[in-house]
């Protein structure tokens, strides 16, 4: 008998009509995970790293696979589609879509078991490549396959895209790494699938079920399309475009997880998978390649293959170029050879010997051919590591980069023979020029050479009918051109909706009919991911932006948002979603982005807020969130960001979302301050209060009042505040103290400001006496205002930006005769000398003593690294672990701390810890302390703990230390430099006081609603 295949899935349905509200109901009742149709969550799943965008249905969040199975039961019955997500990063629009969003990487994230003997593994959809590689490690495996995302793509993302990235060289891509997968149909079957022998094939037939109908079919849509799959497929190693009809083959196995594999959720959810592991390689090498140009570099790839490197990566002087304008990887741009290209040629081994021994051969071989190049030899694994960077940074480097115009993915992915790469980026260049994307300063060209793969983000007007018209004829021509030259529209990233349409020119139109059946197979009424791969929707459609985009533009701004042409909606758009703010691990110093780091929400992580900043813009007409500055839904998502910039540095767009959030609440509460929490005023305001304290000479009284049981918590009840323990008001201010200082040493070296912020000098002044102690050893004479003053930082952190303004004005009047002389001005709290680099500026950005003060105020090791010729510390020999303050990673650096500590003998670790979670008034905030103490306990209690009783805890942040000393650290407290640099000079130092049991700022906040009150305008 003849089995008849279905007809295929020609097109995309009408926007389902779904009953949201009872489809919501529905599934709260019958799925244990989340399940959430607010707005702000349809807002921040509405678009993934592309150029697409589509509001979802709704979310469900999982906590089993089982919940999914449940969750798809609910779907079916109600008609509604169904997307299966990862990290939400793709870069096609396969990652959105109007359906249910099922989000696997909050709970589903185990590790399930692991057989070492037959190296393989099998895991759920949720968890991060990085972390199964951490959980791996004891076994001496790994997976293969690693894309630039690794630290936040999930294995669900990874299978849906057939990902490969750099390691693929050696591992190749996802498909050829899984073993099995289990998997759920729209319709409810579920089996585990992987190669299949006839003997397993008979056994699956005899049952009769909807499996064998499925397997039944499978074969006579391979045995009918074979002669056609092995012709029209590309033989390259990074065909990722289409579905993978040559698994199917008998050649490969009957492979029905390979066909899987790379289906982009249009043909099944993913609920485990089985997966080969590799070993992993301890001795690693790394040859760079300087070429004069791009295609001089890729012509020189097949002469390095048969040398075998386990990756092989190419970067244009473009890329490096954008690199140094955003100031990205300085020291590893600083190792790279001669050129205006580079390979980047990675050995690996067993020992370092055998993988020298591996690159010299290479290098040999090169030597007097045609490929030859200039060259560095790098097996130091730090610095092999930093040059990584330079091209794992490729997108982010290559977005938003100053003075030129955006650029977009779309034509970011293709893929060629590796022995027609030059001969593909003349053509491609040639095309670019002709559209006129091209100048010489981009589109940057780099990606994986050694399998013909390359990556770009090419200038596409997308906000104009005319440049959109334009983009769909480059993407046509492109397109025609690696169909010409026998390769892949996709080498990693998928088909989505970006190349969907243009399958037929690669595959022809017999093979993209055969994905239709397919798809009709698994998924007859295409309710999975519909108008993806299959049946897709046009690839000008559903654009993020487009010709129609039309967002509001405030121009009643506070902050100026210089880099972004004074456009709040730019700033908006500055996210390209690649999600490395949902990074769990820290280790590399980054901060970015704690609130996610201890939550797992989109919404609460700097992509999610960016996402809802964006809708709530309203620049399409069905945006889900339409009441602009008032949305309660942007405002609840902004609530759980610390404002600890981390994102200002660590993101590759250069998303700032505290600034957003200051911005945001400004606008929020305007004309109504009545809707503020309580806690704005007692935080906010906590400078005023602190020079009212002092002024009244309060501080005995208000310490005490706040160490008697029962009145700090009516106080902190009062203040509307968490009930914390909060440091002492200071019996004697710094300013104080300062005014009957008499200065020693020569002052030979000039005259330096020491500004005296509140938290130093109002709270800690023991560390403003060491800053001058150690200052005045220096050589420095030291001044500091007489008047009280501010940076403003509360008010900016609470949103208060007119006060703000008015405050910093008076500052920078204050400091003005100061800085007209050139002289520096020494911030000891980081976050105060940030304002003064960075929001400062960003408020103010057309004053020129603004301007001066940025350039002007300097850290305590920036001013001794720096600016002190021939200065030596104090040899300490000590060991010390350091806390970066947030801000001081985000603005700042750590660079002159380190550079300092190594002179004084100080054995230092930068604690790769993030924030601390007090985070300045975020922590004190009513509903906040959970969520703090959890991202304190993340890293840094712990290895407070755990710290030799010797060992230094080094916090330069008041925050920090404030956390420290109030929150299970082992009794240990936070030294600020100042302290221990005066600890090493001669004459006694000052003791730490002692830990109190109760803190007692408390009353102060108490008191603070009755000084606003008092005082319309700031001080």
């Amino acid at each position: 008998m003849t089995l008849d295949l279905p007809d295929p899935v020609v097109r995309h349905p009408a926007a389902p009509s779904v009953d949201l509200t009872a489809l919501g109901d529905a599934l709260r009742a019958r799925v244990r995970g989340e399940v959430r149709f607010d707005e702000g969550t349809r807002a921040a799943y509405s678009t993934d790293a592309s150029n697409f965008r589509q509001v979802p249905l709704g979310v469900v969040v999982p906590r089993s696979p089982d919940d999914a199975v449940e969750a798809l039961a609910v779907a079916r019955e109600f008609g509604a589609p169904v997307l299966s997500r990862g990290g939400g990063t793709s870069l096609a629009g396969q990652c959105t879509n109007s359906a249910i969003v099922l989000d696997w990487s909050k709970y589903c994230t185990r590790l399930e078991s692991v057989d070492a003997d037959a190296r393989t593994c099998v895991v759920q959809p949720g968890i991060v490549l990085d972390e199964l590689n951490r959980q791996l490690a004891r076994t001496g495996l790994r997976f293969g396959p690693e894309p630039a995302t690794h630290m936040n793509c999930t294995l669900g993302g990874m299978i849906g895209n057939n990902s490969c990235g750099a390691t693929a060289q050696r591992t190749g891509k996802v498909v050829d790494n899984v073993a099995r997968l289990e998997v759920l149909l729209a319709d409810g079957t579920r089996f585990w699938c992987g190669e299949t022998t006839d003997e397993e094939y008979a056994e699956i037939e005899r049952r009769g079920d909807s499996r064998a109908a499925i397997y039944r079919q499978l074969r006579r849509l391979r045995d009918e399309y074979a002669g056609e799959i092995r012709r029209r497929f590309p033989q390259i190693p990074r065909r990722v475009s289409g579905y993978n009809l040559d698994s199917p083959l008998p050649e490969n196995g009957f492979d029905v997880a390979g066909l899987l594999v790379g289906s982009e959720s249009t043909l099944v959810t993913v609920l485990r998978a089985e997966l080969k592991l590799v070993p992993v390689l301890p001795a690693r090498t790394l040859v760079v390649l300087g070429y004069p140009d791009i295609a001089t570099a890729a012509d020189a790839v097949p002469a390095i293959l048969p040398h075998e490197p386990i990756a092989l990566e190419g970067v244009d002087h473009k890329l490096i170029r954008d690199q140094r304008l955003k100031d990205m990887n300085p020291q590893a741009l600083a190792d790279m050879p001669a050129g205006r290209a580079f390979l980047m040629v990675q050995f690996g081994g067993v020992t370092t010997d055998e993988v020298d021994r591996r690159a010299e051969r290479m290098l040999a071989a090169l030597h007097d051919s045609p490929h030859e190049a200039d060259v560095a030899f790098l097996d130091d694994p730090a610095r092999e590591n930093e040059l990584w960077q330079v091209r794992e940074a490729g997108l982010g480097a290559t977005a938003h980069v100053p003075g030129k115009a955006d650029t977009f993915e779309g034509w970011e992915d293709s893929a060629v023979a590796p022995d027609r790469l030059g001969e593909y980026l003349r053509k491609l260049t040639a095309l670019y020029e002709e559209f006129g994307y091209a100048s010489d300063t981009g589109p940057s060209l780099y990606g994986h050479f050694g399998q013909g793969c390359v990556h770009t983000r090419i200038p596409f007007d997308l906000y104009t009918a005319d440049g959109v018209a334009t983009y769909r004829r480059f993407m046509e021509r492109a397109a025609d051109l690696v169909a010409a030259l026998g390769g892949s529209f996709s080498g990693e990233h998928g088909d989505g909706q970006s190349r969907g349409e243009l399958l037929p020119k690669m595959f022809g139109a017999g093979l993209v009919t055969a994905f239709g059946r397919l798809k009709a197979i698994f998924d007859p009424d295409d309710r999975m991911n519909p108008g993806k791969v299959v049946a897709p929707y046009r690839l000008d459609e559903h654009l993020r932006l487009g010709g129609a985009w039309s967002p509001a533009d405030p121009q009643n701004l506070y902050f100026r948002f210089p880099d972004d042409g004074g456009s709040f909606a730019q700033a908006a758009n500055r996210c390209v979603g690649v999600g490395r703010c949902r990074q769990h691990d820290t280790s590399s110093g980054d901060v970015m982005c704690p609130s996610y780091q201890v939550t797992g929400e989109e919404e609460h992580s700097t992509r999610g807020r960016a996402r809802l900043l964006f809708e709530m813009l309203h620049g399409h007409g069905d945006s889900p969130i339409g009441d602009g500055w008032r949305s309660a839904a942007v405002r609840d998502a902004l609530d759980l960001c610390l404002a600890c910039k981390g994102c200002k540095t660590d993101c590759p767009a250069d998303v700032d979302m505290a600034t957003y959030k200051a911005e945001f609440l400004a606008h929020h509460y305007e004309g109504r301050p009545w809707r503020r929490p309580r806690s704005d005023f007692t935080m906010g305001w906590l400078p005023a209060v602190a020079q009212a304290v002092t002024r009244l000479r309060a501080a005995p009284l208000i310490n005490a009042l706040t160490h008697t049981p029962g009145l700090a918590r009516l106080a902190t009840l009062a203040a509307g505040v968490e009930d914390r323990e909060i440091p002492a008001f200071a019996r004697e201010t710094l300013q104080q103290w300062f005014a009957r200082h008499r200065p020693a040493g020569d002052g030979a070296r000039g005259t330096v400001l020491l500004w005296p912020d509140t938290f130093t000098g109002h709270f800690h002044p023991r560390i403003g006496r060491a800053a001058v102690r150690v200052l005045e050893d220096a050589g420095w004479r030291v001044t500091m205002p007489r008047a009280p003053v501010c940076c403003g930082l509360t008010w900016i952190s609470t949103g208060q930006l007119g006060v703000a303004k008015r405050i910093l004005r008076r500052t920078v009047r204050e400091l003005a005769p100061h800085l007209h002389e050139g002289g520096l001005v020494v911030g000891l709290e980081p976050s105060c000398t940030a304002v003064f680099r960075s929001d400062a500026p960003d408020l103010f950005p057309g004053d020129q003593d603004v301007r001066r003060l940025r350039n002007q105020a300097v850290t305590l090791a920036e001013l001794l690294t720096d600016h002190s010729p021939g200065y030596r510390p104090p040899r300490l020999d000590a060991s010390a672990i350091a806390q970066v303050h947030c801000h001081q990673h985000a603005v700042l650096g750590w660079d002159a701390d380190r550079r300092l500590l190594e002179a004084a003998a100080v054995d230092a670790e930068h604690l790769g810890s993030g924030c601390c979670g007090l985070a300045g008034n975020f922590g004190f905030e009513k509903g906040h302390r959970e969520v703090s103490e959890a991202c304190a306990e993340r890293v840094l209690l712990p290895r407070v703990r755990a710290a030799d009783p010797d060992t230094v805890v080094l916090a330069d942040g008041f925050s920090c230390r404030t956390q420290l000393h109030e929150l299970d650290s082992g009794g240990r407290e936070g030294t600020h430099l100042a302290q221990l640099l005066a600890s090493g000079l001669d004459g006694p130092s000052e003791p730490e006081p002692p830990r109190g049991k109760r803190t007692t700022v408390a009353g102060a906040l108490a008191a603070a609603g009755a000084v606003v009150a008092r005082r319309k305008k700031a001080p």
